[in-house]
């Protein structure tokens, strides 16, 4: 049913490839509703709530401009039943962005904050560990940041993340954290000090087989810490001196 109804729903978009005839999920609703068959409105039906119901909210074209250079996708304030489909979306739309840049000989950054929360869903772990594989060969340059190591390592599929990363830096650790790293990266007593009990700014950058120890003191007078900073209280500090919000 789905099979027959897409060709008709993009038909408008085919013949005028602009963003205005790109069909959204009612457009497939309304096609599945014009059907005869049983097996049509059922599952008419079961689009129904994301459609018409409480879980609409991507029964829309998109308002963000995705020809910048910069997009940020946030789904921090989506419910429980619709984070696991916004987070696949997300990654769809990365990855579509990765094969039209890559026909422009252009690279892209993929930066996933929270990345922990991809790995915790099936679906979206499996597609993060082949994100991984595949980008490098497209011209992708994904980087996930974490707190949580326990889950990154999860499973020995999510573990091929980190034997595809030539790159990791890494910040204070808490103790059983530490341990699974050590064993993870044949990290030496030593060198697991820095991340013991470490400063901001302080810790391990591992490139290809070479570990280096780090510490980066930031100038906190400068406008750019005051841009750059997370900490609610210097936020707060700098909206009131400099106006930066």
């Amino acid at each position: 049913m789905i099979d027959r109804c897409l060709p008709i729903v993009y038909q408008k978009y085919f013949e005028h490839p602009v963003p205005e005839n790109m069909p959204v999920l009612g457009d497939l609703y309304q096609c599945l509703r014009e059907q005869k068959e049983v097996q049509a409105q059922r599952i008419a039906t079961a689009l129904e709530i994301y459609v018409n119901g409480s879980l609409k909210v991507f029964n829309h074209r998109t308002n963000v401009e995705l020809e910048n250079r910069i997009i940020c996708f946030d789904i921090k304030d989506l419910g429980k039943q619709l984070k696991k489909l916004g987070m696949l979306i997300v990654q769809d739309q990365v990855w579509n962005r990765v094969t039209v840049n890559r026909a422009a000989r252009k690279s892209t950054r993929y930066y996933i904050d929270e990345f922990h929360l991809l790995l915790k869903e099936e679906q979206t772990a499996a597609y993060s560990v082949e994100i991984w594989k595949r980008f490098r060969k497209w011209g992708g340059i994904p980087t996930g940041i974490t707190q949580n190591i326990k889950d990154l390592l999860s499973s020995r599929e999510i573990e091929n993340i980190f034997e595809n990363s030539d790159f990791i830096y890494m910040l204070n650790q808490a103790a059983g954290d530490r341990q699974i790293l050590a064993k993870q990266l044949n990290i030496s007593p030593h060198q697991l000090s820095y991340v013991t009990n470490s400063g901001e700014g302080e810790g391990l950058i591992f490139y290809g087989s070479t570990i280096i120890p780090f510490k980066d003191k930031f100038d906190r007078s400068l406008r750019l810490y005051a841009l750059m900073t997370t900490k609610p209280s210097e936020m707060e500090k700098s909206r009131e001196t400099t106006g930066v919000v």
